[in-house]
């Protein structure tokens, strides 16, 4: 009987404990189902996202790194000339430069392609982007779900061949293709979804962008400083240098930064006084009434010269020249540099290109009384100055005459706390037409907005003078310029208009222009680039003040320093002409004269001996480039960094960065200030210099080391021996072990990279053998039977067209 009873007992335990066991299971399958739905909703929510920024940048035609006309070689061997627009990770080809749907011939997905140079025995240059596995690039479908691509002969499948028209150009593209294939991800849509309207300018409707892609470079910033990044960092790595240099201790933090802030010793930051001797004209035209006696070598100089002749080697009388140079003639454009500071913080590319045109037309309203021209540069001559912002920023202006004949002026400005930068050299020419001269400034200014990694190209009106033999002399602006960015598609076209033979005040100082987006006009401005000028909205009508001249504006000039006189270099404008200025300033013409061809004399000698000794002369501040502009040796185009960058300052001609810690920075020289490459190159090193850093050994991944720089521009210019405090010597030898590995991995690197060049070159000439046995699905050894069945195609409905117009039209 107790038997029974146990197991009757064991059998109701059974019960229960299935019950409870099966119970816990269903709530545990409800849970999963449950966690399940909520795992396809955020599928299905991500998928949207991604596809909804990849359609927006698309269609956003803000977004376009680069887009030009490239010729593409076909599989019959035939080329092609295409527009090809290159977007972050996808390349569109079209028939046309107008890229609508029945234009669009194919959509490259350069995810998985590689680019590289292909020889070739034409002008021009070739490049080849192509697969690796030999699969297609091609995606399915177009920009707007087109799915069959315009009628050009058949392209290959797994790879392009492009030739564009010269070396520049091509390598361009091919900078901008390593940029696409490596950094889609990271490039920054400033584009105008983030306007408050949520439509385009060019008066499309832009597809809803994700949280992250609103993001603007101030947003990035608060978000380091938010998480306190650098103090993360420091903690996961405590025994890490800093740029190949020690790091300081907490113990010593407060030390280390009194010591950062020091000047090196060698290196004495330059003094600098402010200037405010400043001549304004009267608003209008330009006029100068001309003495009796004055009037006699004006005649003089006109037997000299004959209609068409280049006025650059003719002597002028010194009753027409403005006491100071050439080279301070052209820092009057940067009086209102504040503007561009605020046009690096717009979020907005088309805004951005407004206030930059607002600054540009503030270029020009400061003139002399009467009718003045500044003195030629000596070659060799130098100029410099700083404007100091509200801010605190200092923005550096650098010139040096860098060629006598033909007479070069180059300069640089800098304000990297702000976030521009500008390069240009001007070629003046002059031309005599009789009664009338003009002087024309050839060259293109380079604007940088570091944080945006925008360029700008900007060009320069003609000064048109008049009246010499008949009338009143006077002088006024003519011609058109652009200012145009690549990077963004936005242009603007001004037109500076010379006063007709009737014309009346109001004809006078008169400049028109548009600003354009490709060729829809988004906004057109009218005014007087001396008094005041308007914008106007193409699309709503609305009409804006663009800039007016006035009491205001003048006093919203920006204070500029100079250094004493007595402290300049004898090259120095002011100093070397001091003589000359002195005696204008006192009206004795005679003097002037005198001193001035003591400075012409002394420039013809030096001439003359290089010219003994066959000895080019070399400039010491600017330098060609490849592409045959004049840079700054001692340009720095990175964008500021708030938790280093102290300020920025100048010594002996160099612009520096004071520091915070002691790091080597990268400078970025000549190759980088073209309109283009200036944009890319530097993420392409970047990512270059972290790929290579990526497969360093385990041993050596803390460690941050910038090997071999050629010049510095900060505090820690001077070579990493004389700025190192080496507090042991344990520290020494973890950093020559740190440089031994690093230079054994970039020896193994180059072997491999080598090897893969020359696997590249084979497969490039020597096909692989899978693609020989498929030649036997070639007609004639070359030609694809696809490619045949497609062209009988083509051609029995041509046929049938053909004969069904004949019988339409009988």
């Amino acid at each position: 009987m107790n038997l029974l009873q146990r197991i009757a007992n064991w059998a109701s335990d059974n019960r229960d404990g299935n019950v409870a066991d099966k119970s816990a299971a269903d709530a545990a399958k409800l849970n999963r189902k449950e966690s399940y739905k909520a795992q396809r909703k955020n599928y299905r929510k991500e998928k949207k996202r991604v596809a909804s920024e990849l359609m927006n940048s698309l269609q956003d035609p803000a977004v376009i790194v680069l887009a030009d006309w490239l010729k593409v070689r076909g599989t019959l061997k035939s080329w092609t000339k295409l527009w090809c627009v290159l977007k972050p990770g996808l390349l569109l080809i079209y028939k046309s430069q107008k890229t609508k749907s029945s234009h669009w011939v194919g959509t490259v997905m350069l995810t998985a392609c590689q680019v590289i140079e292909r020889p070739s025995k034409k002008d021009g240059f070739c490049f080849k982007l192509f697969h690796p596995m030999e699969q297609s690039i091609w995606a399915p479908r177009g920009p707007d779900k087109e799915t069959i691509g315009a009628v050009v002969q058949p392209l290959p499948t797994a790879y392009l061949i492009f030739r564009a028209p010269s070396q520049a150009a091509g390598k361009c593209w091919m900078d901008a293709l390593e940029l696409s294939l490596r950094c889609s991800a990271l490039l920054l849509r400033t584009n105008s979804s983030t306007a408050p309207s949520n439509t385009s300018y060019v008066g499309e409707p832009l597809l809803p962008v994700s949280h992250e892609t609103q993001w603007s470079e101030a947003d990035y910033e608060k978000h380091f400083n938010d998480h306190d990044l650098d103090a993360d960092s420091q903690n996961e790595a405590p025994n890490a240098a800093m740029s190949g240099l020690e790091s300081e201790s907490e113990s010593d933090a407060g030390e280390a930064v009194q010591d950062d802030t020091l000047e090196p010793a060698d290196c004495v930051e330059t003094t600098y006084v402010p200037f405010t001797e400043e001549e304004f004209g009267e608003q209008g035209e330009q006029v100068e009434e001309l003495a009796e006696e004055n009037k006699s070598l004006i005649w003089c100089i006109v037997k000299q010269v004959r209609p068409g002749m280049d006025l650059s080697k003719v002597v002028l009388p010194t009753f027409i020249l403005e006491p100071r140079s050439f080279l301070d003639k052209l820092s009057d454009s940067y009086y209102h540099a504040d503007l561009l500071s605020k046009a690096v913080q717009e979020d907005d590319a088309f805004t951005r290109m407004k206030i930059i045109v607002q600054w540009y037309m503030s270029s020009f309203y400061k003139k002399p009384k009467g009718l003045k021209k500044p003195y030629n540069p000596i070659l060799g001559e130098t100029f410099r100055c700083y404007w100091q912002h509200p801010s605190g920023s200092r923005t550096f202006y650098i010139a040096e005459q860098v060629s006598h004949h033909p007479p070069v002026s180059a300069f640089y400005v800098t304000n990297r706390e702000d976030g521009f930068s500008i390069t240009c050299s001007i070629l003046a020419k002059s031309k005599f037409y009789g009664n009338s001269t003009s002087a024309v400034l050839e060259g293109a200014a380079t604007m940088t907005l570091l944080p945006r990694g925008e360029c700008y190209t900007a060009t320069t009106p003609y000064a048109h003078c008049k009246g010499i033999l008949m009338g009143t002399l006077s002088m006024e602006l003519g011609g058109k310029i652009n200012i145009e960015c690549e990077n963004t598609g936005y242009r603007t076209e001004l037109e500076f208009k010379l006063k007709p033979f009737l014309g009346g005040s109001e004809s006078t100082n008169v400049v028109v222009g548009k600003i354009k987006l490709g060729k829809e006009t988004l906004a057109t401005i009218n005014g007087h680039w001396d008094r005041e000028c308007r914008i106007k909205d193409a699309k709503t009508g609305e009409e804006t003040l663009l800039f007016k001249v006035d009491a205001d504006l003048r006093a919203k000039r920006l204070p500029r320093y100079l250094v004493p006189v007595e402290a300049q270099e004898p090259h120095e404008s002011q100093r070397l002409w001091e003589r000359v200025s002195e005696s204008i300033a006192r009206e004795d013409q005679v003097a002037a004269t005198e001193e001035k061809t003591v400075l012409e004399e002394k420039q013809r000698a030096a001439a003359k001996e290089r010219s003994s000794i066959e000895a080019p002369y070399v400039p010491n501040l600017f330098e060609l480039d490849s592409y045959g502009q004049w840079i700054y040796k001692y340009a720095d185009l990175r964008p500021w960094d708030v938790r280093n960058d102290v300020r920025q300052y100048e010594c002996q001609y160099k612009v520096l960065t004071q520091t915070r810690h002691k790091s080597v920075p990268i400078v970025h020289g000549a190759e980088l200030m073209h309109p283009l490459r200036s944009s890319i190159e530097p993420v392409a090193r970047s990512h270059r210099q972290s790929g290579a850093a990526s497969s360093k050994a385990p041993k050596a991944k803390n460690k941050s080391l910038v090997l071999a720089p050629r010049d510095t521009n900060s505090d820690s210019s001077q070579s990493p021996q004389g700025v190192v405090k080496r507090s042991s010597s344990s520290s020494i030898r973890q950093i020559n072990a740190a440089l031994d590995q690093v230079n054994r991995v970039l020896e193994e690197h180059s072997k491999q990279l080598n090897d893969i060049s020359r696997r590249l070159e084979r497969m490039q000439y020597a096909p692989p053998a899978h693609l020989r046995h498929g030649a036997q699905n070639m007609l004639g050894g070359g030609v694809a039977l696809s490619t045949v069945i497609k062209s009988l195609i083509y051609a029995l409905i041509g046929l049938t067209f053909s004969l069904i117009l004949r019988w339409l039209f009988k």
